[in-house]
């Protein structure tokens, strides 16, 4: 899943980097509100963080731009206030959730689960092909009934293919939704990365993992 963090302090948005990548969320960051709104409008997020305290832009005006552009993804707004007018305001510029600062990186964790978990902004956890079942909760991965290891870059890979099943997804698409926005599309990390894989989730009657000469890949599903 891609995440974007609107922050302006670089401690806090490297804390909140760091601590998300080792859960496997991969992140963008912007350190002011237009930036960040910016960003917002041109990507496709599954969840945005936001401070309301930003240069050039509050998070609380990027808040209601972002949803006035009829994107409805999940934002957690970050604040210093934390009486209940101040809560009721910024949830009303169109927020999902709210985060009083300071807080610690396990409430911030279960706070992003409760949102991604909402059905209206979710289809599901649990995805099924292929004899594959891949769990978007607990980062689990089955093959033919038995768990498979994935490292964290491959189990957001193996999910973006499952969810585009039967789409070829070019280089571009691969990069942006699965490393960030500053992922370099002539390297070899996508090859690498498909190459292993492919090697974890092997089937000698069918392929899974289908190259498009000059276009891209392809999960194919059941």
């Amino acid at each position: 899943m891609k995440l974007l963090i609107i922050e302006d302090d670089i401690s806090i948005r490297n804390v909140l980097r760091l601590g998300l990548e080792e859960l496997s969320y991969s992140v963008d960051e912007a350190e002011d509100g237009e930036r960040g709104l910016y960003l917002a409008k041109i990507n496709k997020y599954d969840l945005i963080i936001l401070d309301n305290i930003l240069p050039k832009k509050l998070g609380k005006k990027v808040c209601e731009e972002i949803r006035n552009s009829g994107i409805n993804t999940p934002i957690l707004l970050l604040s210093a206030k934390n009486d209940v007018n101040s809560k009721i305001e910024l949830l009303d510029s169109g927020a999902d959730d709210y985060l009083t600062k300071p807080f610690s990186f396990a409430e911030l964790q279960a706070r992003i689960k409760s949102l991604l978990r909402r059905p209206h902004k979710i289809e599901g956890i649990i995805l099924k092909s292929k004899n594959i079942i891949l769990n978007t909760d607990t980062g689990e991965v089955f093959f033919k009934n038995k768990k498979i290891y994935l490292t964290r870059k491959e189990f957001c890979l193996l999910e973006f293919l499952m969810k585009n099943s039967n789409k070829i997804l070019n280089r571009t698409k691969l990069i942006e939704n699965i490393w960030d926005m500053n992922g370099d599309p002539f390297s070899n990390t996508i090859e690498t990365h498909i190459s292993n894989l492919r090697g974890k989730i092997k089937d000698s009657n069918k392929k899974i993992i289908l190259n498009v000469p000059g276009r891209g890949y392809k999960f194919v599903s059941d």
